[in-house]
């Protein structure tokens, strides 16, 4: 029988069902394709890498090199050894005597201010290439004068 209202319109109740398509690893790296991601309500890890690509030291690197192996076979924890007082005095009078402040014989030897200071107030673990470098700055013999 035909329907009595010509113009009607029949339903459908058949379900649709929507697929979102899957990231690519490429769509990844992409930040429209990550907002696009977030906007949809998809599930998004983002991880905020600082100084990824600068040419800054890390505090890794700047940290001084312990001997591990030494500290490892140690039977007790050692405190490392710190600068002696005859490599303090030698590093503060040949500066002085060169007429150097601390921040020129750092900059001169690559280092910051604050390792000299750390090397002349006694506090610096003694690390042999920063040894080296005041050495051939300063024109004195540093090295195999460190305390134990």
């Amino acid at each position: 029988m035909p329907s009595r209202n010509p113009g009607a319109m029949s339903q459908d109740w058949e379900p649709i069902v929507l697929h979102k398509r899957p990231l690519k690893s490429h769509d990844l790296r992409d930040p429209k394709a990550i907002n696009q991601a977030l906007r949809s309500g998809a599930q998004v890890q983002t991880i905020k890498k600082h100084d990824g690509g600068s040419n800054k030291k890390s505090a890794a690197a700047t940290a001084p090199v312990v001997n591990t192996r030494k500290l490892d076979e140690a039977e007790e924890p050692a405190a490392l050894g710190k600068v002696s007082v005859e490599v303090r005095q030698a590093i503060q009078k040949a500066r002085i005597e060169k007429k150097m402040s601390q921040a020129e014989l750092g900059k001169l030897i690559n280092e910051r201010p604050q390792v000299i200071q750390e090397y002349e107030n006694g506090k610096a673990v003694p690390n042999q290439a920063v040894l080296a470098k005041m050495e051939r700055a300063l024109g004195v013999k540093l090295r195999g004068k460190i305390s134990k």
